[in-house]
């Protein structure tokens, strides 16, 4: 469907090429709703699936006594997925950074268990109903909390493939991840939806209105919850009279009352690309040209990191919104089903190099 393929030659690239450029995944369909995008990131952050898919909570405890939540989802039908010849794999699924769980998400959970995967949402603390029982929210760019789940979901299941997908502004905190933890992720794969690749960019130049008042009113509405316990760390006036998505995060992680840093020492540490050339895990990022959240291409994608990386795939089509990426048909999303076709791509090249070299497939 004139997606193009970005990634530095290398026989995993190939293989992929052989797996996704046939397959019709890849055809969002001649008609006119491709050509909307705002009206398409509108539908994705208000359209619930039918029905909506049941979930299980754990609450799992930080170093510093904070709370994150895992809601494992068992679908429509109160019982969980399984896979057959083996364990079934983990699909960890990251919302964006404001903590909303979008309709797209649980779609792509649903379409996921149906497959035989286990999907589980990672909440930050104080997103989703999770409590915040420490003054300290989980910055732009900070892994320490996801590097916590994985590492519980890896004890959990100890056999199963462990994969990971991000959505929009989620993707910087999953890219951080991989950067810092290198060949120690404990992911088979990650896969990207419209990722935020420049993190301090994006909040500088701000984004449409459309998206980004429901992202900031939605914000501030589950951190007004909190304010008794936050007002010992920040300024709660000025943190719920932000007037942008910059100043709600200035607000929070850079004019604090005990550790105050400026704006640029903040992006130093939280910047998702920081420690890109240190991944080591295939990396699939779903972009469409006309996003209008990213912004436009020649700016916003690193593109020289797909061209020198052999872990990282940039696929990249003219239309599909912000996590849009609409089709006819069940599903509704054809990026879910490139994203999971990725990921059998992935088991399928990983396997036979198992078989080959006689390595195990990274656990």
């Amino acid at each position: 469907g004139c997606c193009r393929l970005l990634c530095k030659p290398s026989a995993l690239a190939q293989h992929l090429v052989r797996s996704l450029g046939p397959s019709v995944v890849l055809w969002g369909g001649h008609w006119l709703w491709p050509r909307w995008p705002r009206l398409q990131m509108l539908r994705q952050l208000l359209k619930r699936p039918e029905p909506e898919p049941a979930v299980a909570r754990e609450l799992l405890q930080m170093p510093d006594s904070g709370l994150v939540a895992l809601d494992w989802l068992v679908g429509p039908w109160g019982a969980a997925g399984g896979g057959r010849g083996g364990p079934s794999p983990v699909l960890l699924l990251i919302p964006n950074a404001a903590g909303q769980v979008t309709g797209g998400l649980l779609q792509l959970g649903l379409r996921a268990l149906e497959r035989g995967f286990l999907p589980v949402i990672f909440n930050r603390r104080g997103h989703n109903g999770c409590p915040l029982t420490t003054p300290r929210l989980q910055p732009f760019g900070d892994p320490g909390d996801l590097r916590e789940a994985v590492t519980y979901l890896r004890c959990r299941h100890p056999a199963a493939p462990l994969l990971a997908v991000s959505e929009g502004s989620g993707s910087g905190l999953l890219l951080a991840y991989l950067g810092e933890s290198g060949s120690s992720s404990h992911l088979a794969a990650a896969a990207c939806v419209s990722p935020i690749f420049r993190g301090r960019d994006w909040f500088e130049t701000g984004m449409p209105w459309l998206y980004e008042w429901p992202l900031l009113l939605h914000l501030k509405r589950g951190l007004s919850r909190y304010a008794g316990s936050l007002a010992e760390a920040v300024d709660v006036d000025g943190l719920l009279g932000s007037r942008s998505l910059r100043e709600l995060e200035e607000a929070l992680f850079c004019r604090t009352k005990s550790r105050p840093t400026s704006w640029e020492a903040y992006w130093e540490r939280n910047e998702p690309l920081r420690d890109a050339d240190e991944a080591a895990v295939p990396v699939l990022c779903l972009c469409s040209a006309d996003d209008p959240v990213r912004g436009p291409p020649a700016r916003s994608l690193p593109l020289e990191l797909f061209r020198s990386s052999p872990y990282f795939f940039l696929l990249l089509t003219p239309r599909g919104g912000h996590c849009g990426f609409p089709r006819r048909g069940p599903g509704h999303c054809w990026g879910h089903e490139a994203v999971l076709e990725f990921f059998r791509t992935m088991a399928e090249f990983l396997g036979a190099e198992e078989r080959r070299k006689g390595l195990p497939w990274p656990r």
